[in-house]
């Protein structure tokens, strides 16, 4: 998407939406979230006395990656 199709949007759509729309364009910022989700479920995985409760956590904090 190029910036005069983004101002298009943001003219169409309320500053949340426009946003959102801007955040999903930025692959770094991804990049780096996904990361640090994947650090912090390894960390509930490295977790040997939660049992399946740790676990869950960890397959949760993975599902929240984009």
């Amino acid at each position: 998407m190029s910036e005069l199709d983004l101002n298009m949007w943001g003219k169409a759509l309320g500053w949340r939406k426009r946003q959102m729309i801007q955040r999903q364009l930025d692959p770094v910022s991804n990049k780096i979230r996904n990361n640090t989700l994947e650090e912090v479920a390894k960390e509930f995985d490295n977790m040997k006395n939660g049992g399946d409760t740790t676990a869950g956590f960890a397959i949760y904090i993975r599902n929240m990656k984009k």
